[in-house]
């Protein structure tokens, strides 16, 4: 049986959703579940035909200029950036877990994506939610489970400052530090 690859992977958005707004970058860490990295995707995109950044997401950017500078870098049509995508996921060393906080926003951008510009996800139509994984192993709301609430040692010193990439490593590092917490086999 093939190991699992968590997939770390955050997404930069001009909006809240994909269609009427376009998604800017994302990013994605191949981690196996010893924290080892397996490979690294990031790309930025052209904004979709027709799309509009949304108001509030463009008044919530004005607070980060370098990182929605750093988003807008050598974009890539999305026709290209996610067929390369799924190639890149298919070559990983094993089965693809989707990984992300919050997954449902993060997921469904990526989905969305794949959907309409490949055909398909490798990922099928699931995706694992780190908050709601912190929820279960701290016995907590999930409203109170804010990743200033989580343990200091399930946190690497790395950058969370809206640079997907940057992100993805932060994310898919706190991960595998809770699976080698939780006592998960490999981590």
């Amino acid at each position: 049986m093939a190991d699992e690859i968590y997939v770390s992977t955050d997404v930069e958005a001009d909006g809240p959703i994909p269609g009427p707004n376009s998604m800017l970058s994302f990013a994605s860490v191949a981690y196996r579940a010893d924290k080892t990295v397996v490979g690294e995707f990031t790309v930025n995109l052209l904004p979709l035909a027709g799309a509009a950044p949304h108001p509030a997401t463009t008044k919530w950017w004005a607070g980060f200029p370098e990182a929605l500078a750093k988003a807008r870098e050598n974009p890539e049509a999305p026709e290209t950036a996610m067929p390369r995508y799924a190639k890149w996921l298919r070559a990983l060393p094993g089965r693809v877990v989707f990984v992300a906080w919050p997954a449902g926003y993060d997921f469904m951008w990526v989905y969305w994506y794949l959907m309409r510009f490949h055909g398909g996800s490798p990922f099928g139509h699931a995706a694992l939610d780190v908050k709601t994984y912190a929820m279960a192993m701290l016995e907590c709301d999930y409203s109170d489970c804010a990743r200033s609430s989580l343990p200091p040692e399930w946190s690497d010193p790395l950058p969370h400052n809206h640079v997907a990439l940057d992100d993805a490593r932060e994310q898919g590092a706190l991960f595998c530090n809770m699976l080698r917490v939780h006592g998960v086999a490999g981590a």
